[in-house]
């Protein structure tokens, strides 16, 4: 589903740590912090402390770009875990720096606000739309690159043409992301209830005549109702326009390669520029999603605390039935990719491998709830060891490309995510 290489790949695993005072981390679950320690490089303490700068310096970005349009250029992580705020040179350019330095935050001059980055991006976006279909079906996706002042571009294939504003060592050449798997069960869905709590990274199927998706339980939380629902990815749903009626297509536990008591039916569906599904929990499996929790099946969970919204630099985790807990770091926001025949935007990325099934699994940075897993630029690998070393060789690093839950929030008022 995804892809991208080493000049867009702004930040790989770190192996710096910061000397801040770290956080506690005593209740994280075992495979979390082995992710963590094995993908990211860092003590899980540190990894908590910087998905807590991640969030202040996006809180202040938040202020600083409605006090100051004209010079603010965006904010990031630095490879120490530093929290970095960008600034061009124009009105209010001294109180933005007295302002972020005040906060604690390093400044760095640039020469193009995010508003003018802004503007490029959307210039593309025009240039691309009016480009022949033997150009434009070969632009994958567009993305302010922040920590380069710039707008990158990927595509499929070397020497596009592409506008003079284009930096030629900003475009990427990445193979086609890819979303979703379809296999085949060995059994009917059974009866019964099923038993045992069910958080986030758990797997389920959703069926349809002799085949299925598998896919990975998101968030679990309360729709503006108060009823009991789960938030996955919108490509899990086989059936999208039966969603919300009576005829919606249905989710079952996974029992092995067998489907399991049926939990719920697809209430909301959204797969184009967004991709997600809000799942409506029956009600005798209401008690089994009424956790704040997010795990490797079977294992020990963290417990998520609040929401998060996408900052680059920042360290996250995603856990999938398929491949479990693993981290890496954002290197993209805000972004416009194509997924097959979609054009999915205001995603996020990071450099972390996730295989089919693993889509609608959670996502969290530090103890806060982030995102869904939506495509994967490695998805027709067996197993992520093959693509990380392949990474690890060339530079061309797995990408996994997510759907912030912040705009899922955001667009459907009174949704919420259980915290503690």
């Amino acid at each position: 589903m995804i892809a991208a290489s080493a000049a867009i790949l702004l930040f790989g695993p770190t192996m710096a740590v910061a000397d801040a005072q770290p956080a506690p981390a005593g209740d994280l679950p075992a495979q979390l912090i082995e992710a963590v320690t094995r993908d990211l490089k860092i003590s899980p303490e540190e990894y908590l402390h910087r998905a807590d700068v991640a969030q202040q310096v996006a809180a202040f970005s938040t202020t600083a770009q409605r006090q100051f349009p004209q010079v603010f250029a965006g904010s990031w992580l630095s490879d120490q875990g530093k929290a970095v705020i960008a600034l061009s040179h124009g009105p209010g350019a001294d109180e933005a720096r007295a302002a972020a330095e005040s906060a604690g935050f390093e400044v760095r001059n640039v020469a193009k606000s995010e508003s003018m980055l802004r503007g490029e991006k959307t210039a593309f976006e025009n240039w691309l739309a009016a480009a022949p279909p033997e150009v434009a079906n070969l632009v994958r996706g567009v993305v302010i690159d922040t920590v380069n002042n710039a707008i990158a571009v990927r595509v499929e294939q070397a020497g596009l043409p592409l506008p003079s504003f284009i930096d030629p060592a900003r475009v990427v050449v990445t193979a086609p992301p890819v979303a979703g798997e379809r296999v085949d069960l060995t059994a009917t869905p059974v009866a019964g209830d099923g038993n045992g709590a069910l958080a986030g990274g758990d797997g389920y199927a959703s069926i349809v005549g002799r085949s299925s998706l598998r896919c990975s339980l998101g968030f679990n939380g309360t729709d503006r109702s108060g009823h009991v629902v789960n938030i996955s990815a919108g490509h899990c749903n086989p059936d999208l326009g039966t969603a919300g009626s009576d005829s919606a297509a249905a989710i079952y536990e996974i029992n092995g390669d067998h489907a399991g008591a049926q939990l719920g039916t697809f209430q909301k569906s959204v797969l184009g520029a967004q991709d997600y599904s809000i799942i409506s929990i029956n009600d005798n499996a209401r008690p089994r999603f009424e956790n704040n929790l997010v795990r490797v099946p079977g294992n020990a969970p963290i417990a998520v605390e609040g929401v998060a919204v996408p900052v680059v630099g920042a360290p996250v985790c995603k856990s999938g039935a398929r491949t479990g807990f693993s981290c890496g770091i954002i290197n993209g926001v805000d972004q416009t990719v194509q997924v097959g025949d979609r054009q999915m935007t205001q995603s996020f990325s990071a450099n972390i491998c996730a295989l089919p099934g693993d889509s609608g699994g959670a996502i969290v940075t530090g103890r806060l709830a982030l995102g869904i897993s939506s495509a994967s630029s490695v998805a027709d690998y067996p197993i992520c060891e093959i693509p990380n070393i392949i990474g690890a060789i060339t530079g061309d690093v797995p990408q996994l490309f997510a759907q912030p839950l912040s705009v899922v929030l955001s667009d459907n008022p009174g949704l919420s995510v259980r915290t503690n």
